[in-house]
């Protein structure tokens, strides 16, 4: 079985030098074809951050085991890691926390034993990265929620809850304020709840989740949540358990999954072998699991729960009054623990199920989309402009656009009502959304909305517009703070 392997930025070929060497001693079964990725690659003038031969061989392969990556700051190039999680379409991202003896937390202390597995949205959200300036003082991002692309990370969550044997799964949102985007997370959600009814399955506003994980960790299991949210969250979480370095980190895709260490480069000890490897050592270990190599999995963890539990550590973690080993030497300490059982959590001996990568030649894109057999209409248009008007001398010029087919029905600041309600202590800036919508509540045609935005751009600056769609009953926009 051949997988591909990229190296990293700073500490990554360290670390990953580490923990291709326990792989070989407990004689894994794979083969690696290493890739030219990362900063190095972005400064030969590759702006994706890899070659063209890298992408082919990790489509060819379907697996990519990789170190940390550095994107280099400004220039207006993206994350690499966020363009491979979302060129290939690995939807989830799954990072196990657990407690683990020798690395000292104040809930390892409390004896509070910890073990969550957060599964974050990987493509959607805030990191689409889809912005722009509106105004010179008002910049808006993007953010898409889509009912294909959180059903289909939510019937993974669920599914791998399952067969962890887990007694709960929460979603974590904040669909009281973000009402359609969260929203329709949190509607997926218990949609695949009740295909499930052997799990127990609730949710949690975001900020609520918070503060509950860092007092009662104990009491959840598997969480769910949105990209940006499950982001924040999953390194919340890290930091129960002792940090990054030992946050390992799954990208799951229909045909390509990524297992990487999700901490940074650490350029300040790079090249003084000292780094910490754990981290990329657990992403490994989901990786073999993945692959059906179970067995060699056990082993090397379990020598790796042993390890932790005689108090080796590296210079990072640990009790002081032990002195650290460096990366070569600790990696060398699990190898000659292999066969050894940890006092705390052993992992049973499994058989392997090794399976090769089903690799799929796709002829063109999979479109995501869900059968919706209800009536859509067009009731209105939100056309955001941009004006330092005051809101009654915008309100009097809008009025005038309206003609027979629009009323007038709301203009709103930053999200706020300004008319024709609102309170003289709103603070405004240059960017109003006008709200029109249909005079008798009738469907309107995109070619209406045309004339109205033809209209009002003999007055304003049209900065953007969206249309305001109704399925049946179902209203798909929300309505202005206040009004």
């Amino acid at each position: 079985m051949k997988i591909a392997v990229a190296n990293g930025d700073g500490i990554g070929p360290e670390i990953m030098q580490a923990v291709l060497s326990i792989f070989q001693a407990a004689g894994v079964s794979l083969e690696y074809e290493f890739v030219d990725m990362g900063k190095w690659v972005f400064d030969k003038g590759f702006s994706n951050g890899m070659t063209d031969q890298a992408k082919e061989t990790i489509e060819n392969l379907g697996i990519l085991f990789k170190g940390p990556m550095e994107t280099p700051k400004g220039k207006g190039v993206k994350s690499i890691n966020v363009t491979a999680r979302k060129t290939w379409n690995t939807y989830a991202n799954k990072r196990t926390f657990q407690t683990l003896h020798g690395v000292e937390t104040v809930f390892s202390k409390a004896g509070i034993p910890i073990d969550i597995t957060i599964v974050r949205e990987n493509i959607e959200d805030t990191y689409g990265g889809i912005e722009h300036m509106l105004t010179h003082d008002v910049a808006l991002s993007r953010r898409f929620i889509t009912r294909p692309g959180s059903l289909q990370l939510i019937k993974y969550a669920f599914e791998m809850a399952r067969q962890k044997g887990t007694r709960r799964i929460t979603c974590g949102h904040k669909a009281n304020i973000m009402k359609l985007t969260d929203g329709l997370f949190l509607e997926c959600f218990y949609e695949v709840a009740k295909e499930y009814p052997d799990l127990k399955a609730d949710d949690v506003i975001v900020d609520d989740l918070c503060m509950k994980l860092v007092t009662r960790p104990d009491s959840f299991d598997v969480v769910v949540l949105t990209n940006l949210q499950g982001d924040i969250v999953s390194d919340l979480c890290a930091g129960l358990v002792g940090g990054l370095g030992f946050a390992p980190s799954a990208n799951i895709g229909d045909h390509i999954s990524i297992f990487e260490a999700v901490h940074g480069t650490a350029p300040d000890i790079t090249g003084r072998n000292i780094a910490n490897p754990t981290a990329l050592l657990l992403s490994g270990l989901a990786m073999l699991r993945h692959l059906g190599l179970m067995q060699s999995a056990s082993v090397i963890e379990n020598a790796l729960l042993f390890t932790l539990e005689s108090g080796v550590h590296t210079g990072d973690f640990g009790d002081k009054s032990i002195l650290p080993v460096n990366t070569t030497t600790f990696a060398e300490a699990i190898i000659g623990n292999f066969g050894k059982q940890p006092l705390n959590s052993p992992k049973a001996a499994e058989i392997d199920h090794p399976s090769t990568c089903t690799v799929f030649h796709l002829e063109h894109n999979p479109m995501l989309e869900s059968v919706d057999d209800v009536q859509e209409k067009i009731m209105g248009v939100d056309i955001f402009i941009e004006s330092n008007l005051q809101p009654e001398e915008l309100a009097e010029k809008c009025l005038r656009h309206g003609g027979i087919k629009y009323k007038l029905v709301s203009i709103s600041n930053r999200g706020t009502q300004v008319w024709p309600t609102g309170s003289i202590y709103t603070n405004l800036v240059n960017q109003y959304n006008i709200r029109f919508e249909s005079t008798d509540d009738t469907s309107l045609r995109q070619n209406d909305i045309i004339g109205l935005y033809a209209s009002l751009s003999g007055d304003f600056k049209v900065c953007s517009l969206e249309l305001l769609n109704s399925w049946g009953s179902k209203k798909g926009y929300s309505l202005a703070q206040g009004q």
